[in-house]
């Protein structure tokens, strides 16, 4: 099923970070909690928290080098996306057993609704599904361009 729904309409914002260099999952929630703290003043350790303990219940890697890390906030007043693309691959414990180099953090506050997160998610799956998107996004270095891509 196709939604005509833009990723970036989703999302009050979208923070883009481009090949960011990390050697572990551990190391991109830091490098994300950062971001966010930056950005929004949520601590950088409940953004970590957060991803960690929805990883622990089963890895987010969709496959095709894609993961979608998501988490609640208590401190966050919107939805907020994290597009990151790392220098490097790193391993991200998948079905497909290929590591992961594109990830887009979703973090929900703790008080919107549940099916709306989901269908968030949902949402965000059917894009990355998209070869032609993925390829597009490991090839460009222009931030404007890949929120173009994310529009699409």
């Amino acid at each position: 099923m196709s939604t005509n729904i833009s990723l970036i309409k989703l999302f009050e914002e979208v923070e883009v970070l481009l090949n960011i260099k990390v050697s572990s999952k551990k190391r991109l929630f830091e490098e994300i909690g950062l971001c966010v703290e930056d950005k929004y003043g949520v601590p950088r350790s409940e953004t970590f928290d957060a991803l960690f303990a929805r990883e622990k219940l089963g890895s987010t890697n969709i496959g095709h080098g894609i993961a979608l890390p998501h988490g609640r906030l208590k401190q966050l007043k919107r939805f907020v996306g994290v597009f990151a693309r790392l220098k490097e691959p790193i391993q991200f414990e998948s079905g497909d057993g290929k590591p992961v180099q594109m990830v887009f953090v979703l973090l929900t506050p703790k008080v919107k609704q549940q099916n709306q997160h989901l269908a968030y998610l949902a949402h965000l799956a059917e894009v990355f599904s998209d070869h032609l998107v993925r390829k597009k996004l490991l090839e460009t270095a222009d931030i404007t361009e890949v929120l173009a891509l994310l529009e699409k």
